[in-house]
């Protein structure tokens, strides 16, 4: 990755995200693995589906689970340029969740728009 960074040659990634914030390190890892693809100057876009969706949830509260909320780790993601965060209506929309709820902007997209989504992209990691 870093001699095609080096070499000029920018690929799409997209990193899904299906897993709820909580309970493991799915979340937060992927978190990661954004910023450090960003780093390298990639088209980076990441997915939100399934119990995905709650990771972008405002007004989580934590102390409870003794974890740490990354909620606000999102809206940093622009100072990184990545500002392509996309959501499935439908994941939403069967978890009673609205863009109201959500903690930061996102495109909110059908099942059909997400998976032309992820055929376009080169590069897919599943959280």
């Amino acid at each position: 990755m870093e001699e095609e960074a080096q070499s000029g040659v920018i690929k799409k990634f997209l990193y899904i995200n299906r897993r709820a914030p909580h309970g493991t390190i799915y979340a937060h890892e992927a978190l990661e693995v954004v910023l450090i693809g960003a780093a390298f100057e990639q088209d980076v876009s990441m997915a939100f589906l399934d119990d995905g969706v709650f990771q972008l949830k405002k007004d989580q509260n934590t102390d409870q689970i003794s974890t740490k909320n990354f909620t606000k780790t999102f809206s940093a993601l622009e100072m990184y340029d990545v500002e392509k965060l996309y959501v499935e209506k439908e994941s939403l929309d069967e978890r009673g969740i609205s863009a109201d709820d959500l903690a930061v902007d996102v495109k909110i997209i059908s099942s059909d728009e997400m998976k032309q989504l992820i055929t376009d992209s080169e590069v897919i990691l599943n959280f």
